[in-house]
């Protein structure tokens, strides 16, 4: 399949060019450089150009703590650029995978959040993510949603490699405990991108790795691992802490789980638990 990816230098993007790549896929990533998101005029007619089988949309501004100071260009981004690529989809003939966050939802309830669960997001990022999810649907009959959480991966910044720096250089460290969600390899999210693009579906999928954990959770797991595969450690204590005494600007869930029961139905594979997935990226990583 002819594929283009946009959003190619972050950490999803980049993992969905090398894996479509080496499975034998035409494959195009474009990044900043390639094409402005915050300036959707002509979004629709480049991405028309490439005319893809497949469009998978990982473009996204994800700081979500200084989007609460830069509203507009979070939505120019997460909604209209969104909207725009869906009109370059729907003008090409071409199937869209857009990706979305577990951020949508504001963590109120207590069992895992369903598909057709209605957003209720705390900070601009999630709410300008919402809206972008709607935007694509307003545009295509038939888009193909994947919403995922608490992503991390050997490219571009994240929280599991942002620990194993803060391990080598302090002593000890305070992680929040009082957030819920579920850690998500890269690699395992491209793996079922690419099952439900073979099955042609269609609609909202969540996906993440089985399994819940704290930020405190992932730490502790991290800290566990990283010395048995080399790498330089220095922390020798982890303190958790409540959301309180780690203030930011953006509001977060506390409870964030996406239940996967829909995708269960529809991957002929077993999902792994974040902590496999974490000492296999971790193990990766090393080597």
């Amino acid at each position: 399949m002819k594929l283009l990816v946009t959003g190619a230098g972050g950490q999803l993007g980049r993992e969905a060019v090398l894996a479509f790549t080496a499975s034998g896929h035409d494959v195009t990533g474009i990044g900043r450089g390639d094409l402005d998101l915050a300036s959707s005029g002509d979004i629709a007619d480049v991405i028309a150009t490439y005319r893809a089988d497949w469009i998978i949309n990982c473009a996204a501004y994800t700081q979500v703590d200084k989007a609460e100071e830069e509203e507009e260009l979070a939505f120019t981004v997460n909604r209209d650029a969104a909207r725009a690529i869906a009109l370059g989809a729907q003008q090409s003939n071409s199937r869209l995978l857009h990706v979305s966050t577990d951020f949508i939802f504001g963590g109120k309830q207590a069992t895992p959040y369903r598909e057709n669960d209605k957003g209720d997001a705390l900070s601009v990022y999630g709410r300008s993510k919402w809206e972008g999810e709607q935007a694509v649907m307003d545009v295509l009959s038939e888009p193909l949603i994947l919403r995922t959480a608490w992503v991390y991966g050997a490219h571009g910044n994240n929280f599991v490699k942002t620990m194993l720096r803060l391990m080598s250089e302090r002593e000890e460290l305070r992680v929040v405990d009082d957030q819920i969600g579920t850690p998500t390899w890269t690699q395992d999210i491209v793996g079922a991108m690419q099952v439900l693009m073979e099955k042609h579906a269609n609609g909202i999928y969540h996906y993440t790795n089985e399994g819940v954990a704290s930020w405190y959770d992932l730490a502790h797991e991290i800290l566990s691992v990283a010395p048995t595969l080399g790498y330089p450690v220095k922390a020798e204590k982890l303190h958790p802490i409540p959301s309180s005494q780690w203030p930011s600007a953006a509001q977060r869930p506390t409870y964030s789980i996406l239940s996967k029961e829909k995708m269960r139905k529809i991957l002929a594979l077993d999902i792994p638990h974040w902590r496999e997935s974490l000492r296999n990226m971790l193990r990766e990583n090393a080597s």
